[in-house]
């Protein structure tokens, strides 16, 4: 009997064990199915909003990150606080958004662009002064590029407080960081060529076409306004595109443009599109020859309007709150629609042949911004017509110029 107690007690336990082993495996069965479940619930519904994508093509990217090339993602923890505020002095009214009371002033400083594979981080100010020290940055060109200087003079001046207000080489205004010696100088041009009235006076050559009167736009001149900045700046960022396709001002009937090279009109008469590219060839030529030594040259591409239900005199206007979907961005500024916002992607065609070969850095803001509807003043610019050219301050260009940050810290560290 003895002999038998293990033997009835083994039988026990594996009959125990037996009846455990289909519960342990119903109840991993389970756990497994509980899993496919969840993995299968957070792929079919991502956290609102959605990210919103956008295809890139190859540009002069920073290190082996394309930043075109991603997505906004609404975040509520960004920039609090911002880098800095709608008190900055320099933020033309119009585009003070907050001051303004714009309903989604706020709201748009939530949004943070993703690059696809890779990060832009908001650049620091105070490692931007101690890094640039002893440098001079150029801002060139139309109002959108004064929103970007406003921008950067803005982030900076909120870490630096010693700053003398100055006009160098012409500058239509700029700034030094006295503690850092850093310089930042916007030069407005609407053109880069040197352009004003004509009523006449070429040996009748264009009088003989049946021109009485116009602007005379000098390709192969640069505007006053920025001709001594290669010889002054170290870091130089262009642009140009806005004032190309202006009717009010230049009506291609009662006031078109007229093209001169050499002092001479250009015979037959240019269109807007190959007059744009004869002016790029001279000013890249020009700068090229004519930057300091081991200078850093930006080109901007084309920043979007967002105009909606017809262009700015015609009542068109930039409602949205919140960004577009990458099949709302195509409707308004693909090509072939031929859409009142279509001037984007034209000047980009133009600007990226002129760039090809150059020693011009492209900054590519452009696809990242024909998302932002909703980044613009609109109706708080205190216009007659909605703003949907200019940005927001703070805002969108607070990104160009991470952008353009992470681009320059890339060539230093390639240099």
């Amino acid at each position: 009997m003895a002999a038998r107690a293990p033997h009835h007690g083994l039988k026990k336990l594996v009959s125990t064990n037996y009846s455990l082993v289909p519960r342990a495996l119903i109840s991993l069965l389970c756990a497994i199915s509980l899993y496919f479940c969840f993995s299968l619930f957070r792929r079919d519904a991502p956290p609102p909003p959605p990210p919103l994508f956008h295809p890139a093509v190859p540009t002069k990217a920073s290190g082996s990150c394309n930043h075109s090339d991603g997505r906004w993602i609404y975040d509520t923890s960004i920039r609090s606080p911002p880098r800095y505020d709608h008190t900055c002095k320099e933020i033309f009214k119009g585009w003070n958004c907050i001051a303004g009371n714009k309903s989604n002033a706020v709201d748009i400083l939530r949004w943070r662009w993703k690059p696809r594979g890779c990060d832009l981080p908001p650049f620091d100010p105070w490692r931007f002064l101690e890094q640039f020290r002893n440098t001079s940055i150029g801002f060139v060109g139309d109002s959108l590029n004064r929103n970007m200087f406003v921008s950067l003079f803005c982030a900076l001046r909120k870490v630096s407080a010693e700053v003398k207000k100055w006009r160098p080489a012409g500058a239509d205004r700029g700034f030094t960081f006295l503690k850092y010696n850093l310089t930042v100088a916007y030069h407005r041009t609407n053109l880069l060529a040197r352009y004003g009235r004509w009523s006449g006076g070429t040996s009748g050559v264009l009088e003989s076409l049946g021109y009485k009167e116009g602007y005379r736009i000098d390709v192969d001149m640069p505007d006053g306004s920025w001709a001594a900045a290669p010889h002054f700046h170290d870091i130089l960022i262009f642009n140009t595109g806005h004032w190309w396709w202006a009717p009010s001002k230049f009506d291609p009937v009662k006031t078109p443009m007229l093209f001169f090279e050499k002092g001479v009109p250009v015979t037959p008469p240019l269109t807007p599109n190959a007059g744009l590219d004869m002016v790029l060839r001279h000013m890249v030529s020009f700068v090229e020859k004519n930057a300091r030594k081991n200078a850093i040259l930006f080109f901007r591409t084309q920043s979007p309007r967002h105009f909606e239900g017809g262009d700015w005199d015609q009542g068109g206007s930039c409602p949205r709150v919140q960004p577009l979907a990458p099949r709302e961005v195509e409707e308004l500024f693909s090509i072939e629609n031929n859409g009142t916002n279509v001037e984007t992607r034209l000047v980009n065609g133009h600007l990226y042949r002129a760039l090809e070969g150059s020693k011009f850095q492209i900054l590519d803001i452009t696809r990242l911004s024909e998302f932002r509807a909703d980044a613009h003043p609109s109706a708080a610019g205190g216009k007659r017509h909605d703003d949907c050219m200019h940005w927001c301050l703070p805002g969108l260009t607070d990104t160009w110029n991470d952008l353009f940050v992470a681009h320059l810290s890339s060539i230093k560290v390639r240099n």
